[in-house]
């Protein structure tokens, strides 16, 4: 405690002389600002346009930054730095092609509400529009995947703007925000003076939720006989995990977490039902299909959840709670919207929530259904089985680590058979599915938790997109556990192909890929590789045995499909259940 207090204290100290009103650049203005708004870690990748912002870090050690290999890994841990930790992630790049290649981590973080603030430097003011070296209209390019963007014209806007920047990012719905600044402003002498209030016209998101709105859904669900809880993202990002337990515990509504939910609501408990959706557990999905109540909390019914919109949910009252109003009625008709942020609207729920007493006998369905209808695979002790080896991952860490995942099968094996009992455990890419997203947000996971397990789970597809950032966990000793789930081809397109393109197999062939243990040692990462089980358990104790960053490349069955699958056209209870069948 002695040691944490110094600590805080060297905190506000550090802040207390940065707040000092003095003639400086505006580069010096930008680092200055980041420490005030407790900024502790910087991904980025120099270059001209934001030199002089690169040369007021030289000696800079108020914050770190981490220098990737390329931009779309500085945005990806930021992105993951941010999920994992609840802050603001940050990133710099500089101007045309620097700025540009953030563009699908801009896009990724925007699609799953991070908030993020982009800082990228762009020509001269002088230059602007003239097609200059490297100049890219950055703004324009990101306008409809950002929360908000400035282009700075003046360094004495500088602080003001970062301020609003933070504020803009990591409130109502969060998500990126864009600072461009101009060479010349990031060189620009001017007197700083700290900006800590917050007045944007037009911007007020709603956080009180209608009290009279909350009153119809705790009547519903007293009337209700067959009511579930569909729990997303939201929850996680509104810090509300523990107002939904305990609306779930006094209510006895059954709960269905989306992928982004996962982690939102324990999955040791009897009332939860697993993931819905195209992937989702058989439970789930016919649970809500049956429902007479269905309450979105913080879920947008994206169409991986919904299936065919016309027959979701066919009999149900639809109680819809999210702190953007555009998302409510946007997809599924709703008959209760209400406003408000997750946390807020819980807690006010959970003063006079009252247990569904009619919905006992569902209650007991659904607990019977979920013991009969697990995720099922068959096994093999010939060959490993990519769902054998997240079930391994799980028991060997106790259910402890952060997850991180690329995108594909593995994701979804990752998501069926890894059970979260902790929100910001789980960090994918949900509503863009970017591959490449895996690894270097796995980076940022572990730069927020130093102290806790990371484990990095990829497609040998995705792994190459970014696979030249183990330079910096090997430079840096960043201990992520990366593990490579190697079918030698795309998994998820093959299988599309082989149930929905009759067989019809294109361009999907990995067998070319490289050794990714000699990968991992060519950077000076330990590798590992698994081809039995008995392998697989011996390399993943040598893996986590072993202090530093690690690679484990698990050889699996090429032709295996994630099951349950709903294909696109049906509703969610059309489900192809795969061995289950």
């Amino acid at each position: 405690m002695v040691a944490q207090h110094a600590t805080l204290r060297s905190k506000e100290e550090i802040k207390e002389r940065l707040r000092k009103p003095e003639v400086i650049t505006g580069s010096e203005i930008l680092l200055r600002s980041l420490v005030l708004e407790d900024v502790d870690c910087v991904f980025g990748y120099p270059g001209g346009a934001v030199l002089y912002i690169y040369d007021a870090m030289h000696g800079f050690s108020d914050f770190q930054h981490l220098l990737t290999r390329h931009e779309q890994g500085a945005i990806h841990a930021a992105d993951g730095y941010s999920r994992a930790s609840g802050k603001v992630g940050v990133c710099i790049a500089t101007s045309g092609p620097g700025a540009t290649n953030l563009v699908t981590g801009i896009a990724t973080a925007y699609m799953d509400s991070v908030p993020l603030v982009v800082i990228t430097g762009n020509v001269a003011t002088t230059l602007i529009g003239t097609d200059a070296f490297q100049e890219a209209d950055i703004t324009g390019i990101t306008m409809p995947i950002t929360k908000h963007s400035y282009l700075v014209r003046k360094a004495a806007d500088l602080p003001r703007i970062i301020h609003e920047a933070f504020h803009i990012a990591n409130t109502g719905r969060k998500g990126p925000v864009l600072i461009d600044i101009p060479k010349d402003v990031s060189a620009e002498l001017t007197m700083f003076e700290p900006v800590t209030e917050v007045s944007i016209r037009g911007y007020n998101p709603t956080v009180q939720p209608n009290k009279l709105q909350v009153d119809k859904m705790l009547k519903a669900i007293e009337e209700a006989e067959r009511p579930i809880v569909l729990a997303g993202g939201g929850v996680v990002y509104s810090g509300g995990h523990e107002e939904l337990h305990e609306f779930i515990i006094k209510s006895g509504i059954p709960i269905t977490t989306t992928l982004l939910g996962l982690g939102a609501f324990p999955s040791g408990e009897e009332l939860w039902l697993g993931m819905p959706g195209m992937h989702g557990t058989y439970t789930a999905n016919m649970s809500i299909q049956s429902a007479d109540l269905l309450i979105n909390i913080g879920a947008r019914f994206d169409d991986r959840v919904t299936g065919k919109l016309k027959g979701f949910a066919p009999h149900a009252k639809i109680v819809h709670i999210d702190i953007d109003p555009a998302e409510i009625g946007k997809n599924v008709p709703t008959d209760i919207p209400i406003v408000g942020d997750v946390k807020t609207v819980l807690q006010i729920a959970n003063k006079d929530v009252r247990y569904a007493a009619k919905a006992d006998a569902w209650r007991e369905q659904l607990a019977a259904s979920k013991k009969e209808k697990p995720f099922r695979y068959t096994d093999s002790e010939d060959e490993l089985k990519p769902q054998w080896v997240i079930e391994m991952l799980y028991e060997e860490t106790n259910g402890e680590a952060i997850v991180t995942t690329d995108v594909g099968q593995h994701q979804m094996w990752a998501a069926q058979f890894y059970k979260f009992n902790k929100p910001r455990s789980w960090v994918t890419s949900g509503g863009l599915g970017t591959m490449g997203f895996g690894f270097p947000s796995a980076i940022g996971a572990q730069m927020a938790n130093p102290d806790r397990l990371v484990i990095s789970i990829n497609g040998d597809g995705g792994m190459q997109m970014c696979a030249q950032e183990l330079a910096i966990c090997a430079i840096n000793n960043i201990p992520v556990k990366v593990v490579i789930i190697n079918n030698q081809v795309l998994g998820m397109v093959r299988q599309w192909q082989e149930l929905i393109y009759d067989n019809r197999y294109s361009h999907i062939d990995l067998s070319g890929s490289p050794d990714f243990v000699k990968l991992a040692e060519a950077y000076g990462v330990r590798g590992f590789r698994a081809k039995t089980k008995e392998e697989a358990r011996a390399a993943w104790a040598e893996a986590m045995n072993h202090p530093g960053p690690a690679v484990v490349e698990f050889v699996v069955r090429k032709g295996e499909n994630v099951y349950p699958m709903v294909t696109q056209g049906s509703t969610i209870d059309q489900m192809l259940m795969g061995d289950a069948e």
